[in-house]
């Protein structure tokens, strides 16, 4: 469960059990992702496990998910650190890859664009959003298109073009407006060095950082 220790991190700048199991109670958001792991860790159990564990935690997924208004099929691959901001109204297609220290706020969405060609053949595809990338409110990204690393897309953007990495995108169409950005990523995690919580460390204390939804 390492990816949940890296989620927890980006919520908590630290990770401990009793921190996911908070997050979890407390934060709808939170709720989602955790389970979502659950689920995809009980994909990769043997066979004489798995079909004990997929379908229970695949159905408290289902009701999770509705009741905190996210859309993110349980398969989705997503790299280890991804942070849901408020989260409500979030859509994730299945086909959509999402890299590491990604920030997805309330009402985004990362969708399909389907493409008929000269044949008439349907050709359907799905965005990349690779590491720390950070995403704002209501963004909206569709298609075959790249995210760029450190990229900042812009509450209410339209992307439907490549976006090179460090650049921040704002507007119907997305536009760029800035190069050689400074990514956003709130308490960063490294794949070598994820702090423990320790109970005599105040970040261990994070009631305030829970955010209800």
């Amino acid at each position: 469960m390492h990816a949940l220790k890296a989620d927890t991190h980006r919520k908590f700048g630290y990770t401990a059990p009793r921190l996911a199991l908070k997050g979890a109670l407390l934060d709808p958001a939170f709720r989602v992702l955790a389970v979502l792991r659950l689920c995809q860790a009980a994909q990769q159990l043997p066979p004489n496990w798995r079909w004990l564990a997929v379908w229970p935690a695949r159905l408290l997924y289902r009701l999770v998910s509705q009741l905190a208004g996210i859309e993110i099929p349980w398969r989705t691959e997503i790299a280890p650190g991804l942070a849901l901001t408020h989260g409500r109204g979030i859509v994730v297609n299945a086909g959509a890859r999402i890299g590491r220290n990604v920030t997805l706020f309330h009402g985004v969405t990362l969708g399909q664009r389907d493409h008929i060609d000269a044949q008439g053949r349907r050709h359907t595809l799905y965005p990349v959003i690779e590491d720390e990338v950070w995403i704002g409110p209501h963004a909206i990204i569709v298609g075959g298109v790249t995210v760029g690393k450190g990229s900042r897309i812009a509450g209410g953007a339209y992307v439907f073009e490549d976006v090179p990495p460090y650049c921040v995108v704002l507007g119907n169409p997305g536009q760029i407006v800035r190069r050689d950005c400074t990514p956003d990523v709130q308490n960063r995690y490294s794949e070598e060095d994820i702090p423990v919580a320790r109970d005599s460390h105040p970040a261990a204390r994070a009631d305030a950082h829970i955010n209800a939804g």
